[in-house]
């Protein structure tokens, strides 16, 4: 998946929304104001000639760590709590499906925390 194919995931999510408080560059996507995932582009590893799309998705602490032993493009989460996100390099390595896999668990985990009126509007859409 290219940074558009996830932009657009992204958006076909219920009442999914886009802003960037972290300032121009960093595209954060929230679900009823809370985020679910962030979108940027730019140096990883601190790697200059490294540079890539790069999003951030919430994730249970043993797959979290799971995901990392298996794709090298799956990092612990850049400028996030490293034990429940996960920075996954967009550099072609992960097929699509896995990719649409983790922004589905990342969204259901934010989702699964709000109270069960705004739960089943948002799952009655999925």
């Amino acid at each position: 998946m290219d940074h558009l194919q996830v932009h657009q995931y992204f958006m076909n999510k219920p009442e999914a929304t886009v802003s960037q408080p972290f300032g121009e560059g960093v595209d954060v996507y929230k679900v009823k104001d809370k985020m679910f995932a962030t979108l940027s582009f730019g140096k990883y590893m601190g790697d200059k000639h490294n540079e890539t799309w790069r999003i951030n998705l919430k994730c249970e602490p043993d797959e979290a760590q799971a995901l990392r032993d298996i794709f090298p493009s799956v990092l612990p989460g850049y400028h996030m709590n490293k034990r429940l996100w996960n920075t996954v390099l967009l550099d072609g390595s992960i097929p699509q499906g896995e990719i649409e896999r983790m922004i589905d668990n990342s969204y259901l985990l934010v989702v699964k925390k709000m109270p069960k009126k705004a739960q089943t509007s948002l799952l009655l859409h999925l």
